[in-house]
């Protein structure tokens, strides 16, 4: 029975639901869309950072900068005996932008005292080996280097390589130039100032200056207009490295960015050695100035590590805007920012008071011709240049940053041009010519290494247009014949130099035509001993023993001597018809130079990359091409030239004692004057003309070979030796001593007739009677027509690349 006590329990009282309020449901909706929109934007934006992240990554740690390969001289060697001038000396130094300084003792410096040269060096990389910095004292006397020796221990110095030469850029397609600096390579004071005007904060930022950019709001807001940046180095980095300059909230979005994200990757140290590398500083026709190391070079004509208060100043104020505060054209509103950064390198005591005082009264010192190689070998250059596309793509010498060392020797090169830029006025003015009419090339080279040392292009030397030294294609008269007596003098058994060879009339038919070529006068000799022939140029001889010897064996020998392009195998050939350049008539006399050894003509030693490490070595090539016996009897008919032929003026040119040989050669109505000749050391070609191809008035002897002459009356070069090579020996024959014979044949001497020498002018050295009748020149009558055959084209890769053939 229950207890009435006990009530039971209460039931618990349900609570109506409360409706959410429309306004609750829209809220809610909204915040999770905001959450889910902050979600996806936030994996976008992570996303999108590792994009960005991946192109930070690449270009930063990839090729940052196309390149530009540097081209260099040869450099000058020194050493005990070495033929220089102190005038010639200090020449070279100056062109190296060497700074006289009494104390000498920064990298680059000079000082003359009494009669010693006190140098110090620059240390330079060579592809053998590193040139250390060193101070030397040099003494020069009577045209010698008579003593060289460490001028910091007295130490006898057996070699010293000066650094070479710049004497060329192969820009990058979108003309930006740099010369790259490790941080290392950045002054301090360059460092601080810098940071001091265009980032303070740098080193506590994170890539992005928060405080900078309230500071420049405001600063903004005050003045009603933009009066200062918040951008960071890093985001100026950033919009140069990756960006473009347009002015967006989206595009200052993305530099930000990428700014932190570069920042966050990569150390304070490498983004400031990058940005001095890569800021914008000034304009060069078509090419960019970019870093302050080309900077320096390009405004003060100095490394930057020479600069200092004013000059250090002042590139940091042109970066504010380098078309506004080009010191060139703006120079008071470049020196009015140039003070304004002075007053802050004081202010943050990167310089005392009096320091600044004394850098803002300082002037700006703007250098004209700075970091400009290119305009000044350009005949030169274009050589190297055909020779490089031969192994490189254009793209790799245009950003891979090549460092290629030529052979181009800048004091032989200024000697050459020197001459030339007296003498040619001079032959204007022989033949009444208005001035500058006639045209000229000139090619030098050495005898055993086959190395291009100067070549001249044509009277403006420092004009990057026709080069005739390598595409003035004319006929070269007779600088012919020494080939055609070499084809002979290579068969001992038959010639030798006293064979009798009969100068007398021919008469050809060819085609429909009649070939009938003379002498000198229209008179005859008789029979000539072989090396008279050549020493006065007779063409009725010569044309009698080329026909003796076979055309085709002396167009084989042609081309065995380095002749590349197609030649036309007729008789008018063996009086110079041959069209050839000048460097490949220096190709063809280097072989017979060379004792009968083809070494091509190159203009390149060596190509290094970016880092110091050989890429491709250009080794000497030597190839016999004739015997060493029949190239000695042709140098020494051709000393005969100079002795008592058609070049004696060269003995009153030349210094005693310098025997050289050669071979004068004028063509048709004097349209072309060469001279093709040789010491022991050095082979030098000079062609003067016309380029519309008109009669001139000058044969091989009054207009070349003045020019030759003058030439090698300056470059350093040794006379040919009298030694006998074992392959030859004297004997006295035909009334004659100690003529040169192969040896073992000179018993088969036949005597010729000493011909009426006494009485006949000497060729070139007369003047002629009429033009069509000069021994040295092509004959009257039109060319025979070719014949169908033609020699076979010399296909070496080298040579046929060399010459953009």
């Amino acid at each position: 029975m229950a207890n009435p006590n006990i009530t039971a329990p209460a039931k618990k009282r349900r609570r109506p639901a409360r409706r959410r309020s429309g306004l609750g449901l829209f809220l809610g909706f909204v915040f999770s869309g905001l959450l889910l929109m902050l979600i996806a934007g936030g994996l976008a934006l992570a996303l999108y950072g590792v994009q960005l992240d991946e192109v930070v990554r690449e270009k930063f740690e990839g090729q940052r900068w196309a390149l530009p390969a540097r081209v260099y001289a040869r450099p000058l060697e020194l050493y005990v005996g070495r033929p220089i001038t102190r005038e010639a000396l200090i020449g070279e130094l100056e062109r190296l932008k060497y700074r006289r300084s009494a104390e000498v003792e920064r990298a680059g410096s000079f000082d003359v005292d009494d009669d010693r040269i006190l140098v110090r060096t620059r240390a330079f990389r060579f592809w053998d080996g590193a040139e250390p910095e060193q101070r030397i004292a040099i003494r020069i006397a009577d045209g010698l280097v008579t003593d060289m020796r460490s001028g910091d221990n007295g130490r006898d110095l057996a070699l010293v390589r000066l650094d070479p030469a710049l004497i060329a850029s192969i820009y990058p397609t979108h003309n930006e130039d740099r010369v790259l600096l490790s941080r290392q390579q950045l002054p301090p004071m360059l460092i601080k100032t810098l940071l001091a005007v265009e980032d303070r904060r740098f080193y506590q930022h994170h890539g992005i200056d928060p405080k900078g950019i309230l500071r420049a709001a405001y600063e903004n807001l005050l003045a009603g207009r933009t009066v200062q940046g918040a951008s960071t180095l890093t985001q100026q980095l950033v919009k140069n490295f990756y960006l473009t300059q347009e002015r967006t909230l989206e595009r200052k979005a993305k530099e930000a960015y990428m700014a932190v994200l570069l920042d966050r990757r990569y150390s304070k140290e490498e983004i400031l050695t990058a940005y001095a590398n890569e800021v914008y500083l000034g304009q060069d026709g078509s090419r960019g100035i970019h870093g302050f190391g080309l900077a320096s070079r390009f405004y003060f004509d100095r490394d930057l590590d020479e600069l200092g208060v004013p000059q250090v100043a002042l590139l940091v104020a042109v970066l504010k805007g380098p078309g506004e505060y080009n010191p060139r054209r703006h120079p008071e509103k470049a020196t009015e920012r140039r003070n304004l950064v002075i007053d802050l390198m004081a202010y943050h005591q990167v310089i005392s008071a009096e320091e600044a005082e004394a850098a803002k009264a300082a002037p700006l010192g703007i250098e004209e011709g700075g970091a400009r190689p290119s305009g000044d070998y350009p005949a030169f250059i274009q050589l190297v240049r055909r020779q490089l596309q031969r192994d490189y793509r254009d793209a790799d010498l245009r950003s891979e940053g090549l460092r290629i060392f030529t052979t181009l020797d800048p004091l032989m090169q200024t000697q050459t041009e020197a001459a030339i830029g007296e003498r040619m006025p001079k032959l204007d003015a022989q033949r009444g010519l208005p001035a500058g009419t006639l045209e000229t090339a000139a090619v030098v080279t050495s005898v055993s290494q086959g190395e291009v040392l100067a070549l001249v292009g044509g009277r403006k030397t420092d004009y990057a247009g026709f080069n005739r030294a390598l595409d003035a294609v004319r006929s070269v008269g007779s600088a012919i014949k020494p080939v055609i007596y070499l084809t002979a003098l290579a068969r001992p058994e038959r010639f030798s130099l006293l064979t009798p060879i009969a100068d007398r009339p021919i008469s050809l038919r060819v085609g429909t035509q009649l070939w009938t070529p003379q002498n000198y006068n229209r008179r005859v000799h008789g029979n000539v001993p072989l090396y008279r022939a050549l020493a006065k140029s007779y063409n009725l001889a010569t044309i009698n023993l080329g026909l003796q010897v076979g055309i085709d064996e002396v167009a084989s020998m042609l081309k065995r001597l380095g002749a590349v392009r197609p030649i036309q195998v007729v008789p008018s050939m063996l009086l110079g018809s041959v069209s050839l350049p000048p460097i490949e008539l220096a190709q063809v006399y280097q072989s017979i130079a060379a004792g009968g050894f083809r070494a091509p003509l190159r203009a390149i030693r060596e190509v290094l990359n970016a880092d110091g490490q050989p890429l491709n070595r250009y080794p000497l090539a030597v190839e016999p091409v004739v015997s060493s016996d029949a190239a000695y009897l042709t140098q020494w008919a051709m000393r005969k030239v100079v002795e008592e032929g058609t070049a004696t003026w060269l003995k009153q040119r030349l210094p005693e004692g310098m025997q050289v040989a050669g071979k004068t050669g004028t063509t048709n109505e004097m349209r072309d004057s060469w001279f093709a000749g040789f010491s022991s050391d050095r082979v030098a070609v000079v062609w003067v003309g016309r380029d519309d191809n008109k009669p001139m008035g000058l044969t091989g002897s009054s207009g070349a070979l003045r020019v030759w002459g003058d030439i090698m009356a300056e470059i350093d070069s040794q006379p040919l030796s009298d030694e006998i090579p074992n392959s030859i020996e004297l004997a006295d024959a035909c009334g004659q001593r100690d003529i040169p014979f192969s040896r073992g044949h000179a018993g088969a001497t036949t005597c010729g007739g000493g011909g009426d020498s006494d009485s006949e002018p000497r060729g070139d050295d007369a003047a002629p009677k009429r033009p069509q009748d000069r021994q040295d020149t092509q004959p009257q009558p039109a060319p025979p027509p070719p014949r169908e055959r033609q020699e076979p084209r010399n296909t070496s890769p080298f040579m046929s690349d060399f010459y953009g053939n």
